[in-house]
């Protein structure tokens, strides 16, 4: 039975006989179900019946619909109503607007909106660079999509990606105190993308591409970067390579090995996987070989589209070929970014001694991580049931955070080879082992080091 998980947690509304030992069954039908009762609340107790609301946790949506119909076969027990308690999260959705001064009088409305506030826009006119003290622009970061890279779940679209988008929102106010505003567009032109997003540019201070496919993504990203006197980062990309970096740090220090003598197999040619192999080469990696569907990416395959034929380029210095299982035969490190499922457990073998897997394909990842464990020394996935997450949320906080506070204009490699740097070194030597190889995203350093290495300040 898979693990249970928060994000399939219900609740039923049960009517039942005026018997308490009825509850007990129920939790028990559960537990034998797989899942994991969290509450029992009795919400009214009457001579003629209970009624009940038991909370539990399941694996997937369709292990939950067990769950109520096994609670549906105890005699007495009615299920009248079931809530989705992620559902129940979303109503409304997850973020609001709040004014941080106060309009209680009539002074206060004539200082904040007119005429006090002509005098403020007459300030910045006359001095722009005084939009970023004067205004929400200092501390705002814009996240854009246009739906059609949303997760693991594809091409959506941009009403579907708005929950995403907020949950990111919610995220930057969270961990790095950012107020983000989820821009979701009707296009998927990247000439239309391009223009709508330096249209919004002068009201942030920053703008996070998000779920954008590849390739379209990185032109966006490079025509942005070029016309914009902010920040533009496209954290599917730069979000998840600093991750991945700082992670394989620690994790070639649990193995005693080093980065420029590791062989790396990356599993996946889209926006992910450039960025990381181009941070990974960055960082000092000299034998990295990238493998998508088709095989191994080697320089000199005519059929490659552009994006990959670039990457073949600073690739494959052994001008490997081969399937994945070929690719892996004494690879010290693998990385997937790619689809779930692909990697049998028992290729971990062929790998050398000590080897690293790293199957961060969400939400399914590539490889079980319970049964790579069995064969690598370190595994670690994108999932939080198992020890090693490698969440994105580790960065990108601390990254704009830093980015606003030192009034950047662009994101620059080196920027991100020191945040990675600053959070692999959050977890001490004592901390680290084989199951602790990145800091929990609730660590109250994590935010404020990345960000103090992005923006050069100290701590």
């Amino acid at each position: 039975m898979a693990a249970t998980a928060s994000s399939y947690s219900i609740t039923m509304r049960l009517h039942t006989a005026p018997d308490h030992g009825v509850v007990g069954t129920v939790a028990t039908t559960i537990a034998e179900g797989g899942g994991v009762v969290t509450a029992i609340d009795v919400a009214e107790s009457r001579h003629d019946r209970l009624v009940v609301d038991v909370t539990c946790s399941a694996s997937d949506q369709g292990h939950s619909e067990d769950l109520v119909r096994a609670v549906e076969g105890i005699a007495g027990v009615e299920v009248h109503k079931v809530s989705d308690r992620t559902f129940l999260l979303h109503i409304g959705g997850k973020i609001k607007v709040e004014s941080k001064v106060p309009l209680r009088t009539r002074d206060d409305l004539s200082m904040a909106y007119t005429p006090g506030v002509g005098r403020v826009s007459m300030a910045i006119h006359d001095n722009p660079e005084d939009v970023r003290r004067l205004t929400i622009k200092g501390n705002s970061v814009a996240v854009v999509t246009d739906g059609s890279a949303v997760l693991g779940l594809g091409n959506i679209g941009p009403g579907a990606a708005l929950p995403v988008m907020e949950g990111k929102a919610a995220l930057f106010k969270r961990f790095a105190d950012i107020d983000a505003w989820p821009i979701c567009l009707a296009s998927q032109d990247t000439d239309e993308i391009v223009r709508a997003v330096e249209m919004i540019a002068p009201g942030f201070g920053g703008i996070n591409l998000e779920d954008i496919a590849a390739p379209r993504c990185f032109e966006i990203e490079r025509r942005l970067r070029e016309s914009l006197d902010i920040p533009v980062f496209h954290d599917d990309q730069h979000g998840t390579a600093i991750v991945v970096l700082a992670a394989l740090t620690n994790a070639l220090r649990c193995v005693k090995k080093t980065l420029p003598t590791v062989r790396i197999v990356v599993s996946g040619a889209g926006a992910a996987g450039t960025a990381i192999v181009t941070l990974l080469l960055a960082a000092g990696a000299h034998d990295v070989v990238v493998v998508d569907r088709a095989g191994a990416l080697a320089a000199g395959d005519d059929t490659l589209p552009p994006a990959q034929a670039e990457l073949a380029l600073a690739t494959n210095p052994r001008a490997t070929t081969g399937s994945l299982q070929e690719v892996l035969v004494g690879a010290d490190v693998f990385i997937g970014v790619s689809a779930p499922g692909i990697l049998a457990p028992e290729w971990i073998a062929d790998m050398a001694p000590d080897s690293v897997v790293f199957a961060l394909a969400n939400p399914d990842p590539e490889v079980d991580p319970a049964a790579a464990a069995k064969y690598a020394a370190v595994v670690a996935s994108g999932r939080s049931d198992y020890p090693n997450q490698i969440n994105n949320v580790l960065a990108f906080p601390g990254v704009f955070r830093g980015l606003l506070d030192a009034r950047a204009e662009d994101v620059t490699v080196d920027m991100l080879l020191r945040a990675a740097e600053a959070l692999a070194k959050i977890v001490s030597d004592e901390e680290l082992n084989a199951s602790f190889i990145i800091p929990s995203v609730f660590h109250p350093d994590v935010a404020k080091r990345v960000a103090a290495a992005i923006s050069g300040k100290e701590v």
